[in-house]
């Protein structure tokens, strides 16, 4: 899934969360060094990392949530992924921010100091392993582009149920293309097969996995994260490990506009 916090396609929250890792490490080897050499360039010096580093995490916090909102698939694996990492980055934060209030009217160390650190250095490396998984196995920031697959697209709809809500011009999408659409907040993969449109649950039944980020082949989407394939004129599990089907939309085209048929609430 393209990150949606970029600068031309580059992801921002990878490119800034080496800043808080080196700067919060760093003040706890710092303090260790201090605690065996006893000079206090060291543990000043990491009293300084770890204002820096706290800094340095709020400012990667902020692409990182734009990207947990907007990125992560809802309702998937990568998304409670994505929790935990958020989470133990929020703690490992806390726990270094504490850990600098506790040090000595000079700035200098005490044990409880040290202690936090390490606790929030070690929460740091989990988070961290949370977040690499995200990237190579989730793909999420990966806005990979395979053959005649153009350009990431999105876009957002609100309409009332019950009628129908043009998602994209005819001759937007090549064959082989998809988009991902959000209509009532409900995301929907619009895909372009040589037989015309048809639209799918933008969700993998098996984990959740963004369809409208996978690959389109005839009329089969596979799904990235494991490999599932669906027949997006049915729905219908094509390959595993899914077994069940998605959700599937009514789609036509009408004076040059696919027109998707927007489904009323069950009840209403």
């Amino acid at each position: 899934m393209r990150s949606r916090a970029h600068i031309k396609g580059h992801p921002i929250h990878p490119a800034v969360i080496p800043f808080p890792f080196a700067f919060l490490w760093g003040a706890a080897l710092f303090d260790l060094l201090y605690l065996g050499s006893g000079r206090d360039a060291f543990t000043t010096t990491a009293a300084h990392l770890t204002i820096a580093g706290i800094a340095a995490g709020l400012l990667a916090a902020v692409p990182g949530v734009i990207d947990y909102v907007y990125s992560v698939p809802p309702a998937s694996s990568a998304r409670r992924r994505a929790t935990r990492h958020a989470l133990g980055n929020v703690a490992a934060l806390a726990l270094f921010g504490v850990s600098w209030l506790l040090r000595d009217a000079a700035g200098a160390m005490t044990p409880p100091t040290l202690v936090l650190e390490i606790l929030g250095a070690a929460l740091l490396a989990y988070s961290g392993l949370l977040g690499g998984v995200l990237v190579v196995r989730n793909m999420i920031s990966v806005d990979h582009r395979h053959a005649r697959a153009g350009r990431w697209k999105e876009e957002d709809f609100a309409v009332p149920a019950g009628g129908e809500i043009a998602v994209a011009r005819a001759d937007e999408l090549e064959e082989g293309q998809m988009k991902l659409v959000r209509v009532n907040g409900t995301r929907i993969a619009l895909a372009r097969t040589a037989q015309g449109y048809c639209a799918v649950a933008d969700r993998c039944s098996h984990r959740g996995g963004s369809l409208a980020d996978g690959v389109l082949i005839g009329t089969t989407v596979q799904c990235l994260w494991h490999g599932s394939r669906f027949d997006v004129r049915t729905g219908k599990v094509a390959c595993g490990p899914a077994e069940e089907p998605v959700a599937t939309w009514s789609v036509r085209e009408k004076d040059g506009a696919v027109l998707l048929a927007v489904r009323r609430p069950s009840g209403s």
